[in-house]
């Protein structure tokens, strides 16, 4: 899938690492991390190789995500409905199904309550780059298929849930 050497296992043993604070933290600490490096990527390479770099990286982890937390023999819609689950689950977001054809692989999602943006300030721009990698990765890995999401719907835009389209490319 990826030229990038990543496995789930680089995350290491977080119930040994972390036997006193656990598995979770603060989402203002996943944001100071993913808002820094997104100000560094955007200072050196600019606002669209930023995009594309965190869109990547979250591709990456979609589909380790998918490989690991996920069962890709399931149904459409048991897969979605596990997905669902699973990110509510792990604190990641809520995810809803507006529209789903199966027969063409599309969909229309929201995400609300996610890592990425609830909250933030109104800017006029989308700002989940690595969550439309994050389901391209997790739909790749599901069906072995390549797609495109695009966010299209963003709290940073003045909505209150991001909404994306994930289309089979």
């Amino acid at each position: 899938m990826s030229d990038v050497a990543f496995s789930w296992t680089d995350l290491g043993d977080i119930i040994e690492g972390r036997p006193n604070l656990g598995n979770f933290t603060k989402v203002e600490v996943y944001r100071l991390m993913q808002y820094t490096m997104r100000a560094v990527l955007e200072a050196e390479y600019g606002d669209d190789e930023c995009r594309r770099l965190l869109s990547r990286a979250g591709k990456i982890s979609g589909f380790s995500f998918c490989q690991t937390k996920l069962d890709v023999s399931l149904p459409l819609n048991s897969f979605v409905a596990r997905l669902h689950e699973k990110l509510e689950e792990m604190g990641i977001g809520i995810l809803r199904i507006e529209k789903i054809d199966a027969e063409n692989l599309r969909l229309i999602v929201t995400l609300s309550e996610d890592l990425d943006c609830s909250g933030l300030p109104v800017n006029g721009y989308t700002v989940c780059d690595y969550d439309e990698g994050f389901f391209a990765g997790i739909f790749e890995c599901y069906t072995g298929k390549e797609f495109e999401v695009k966010e299209i719907d963003c709290w940073s835009t003045g909505d209150r849930t991001c909404r994306f389209t994930i289309n089979p490319i």
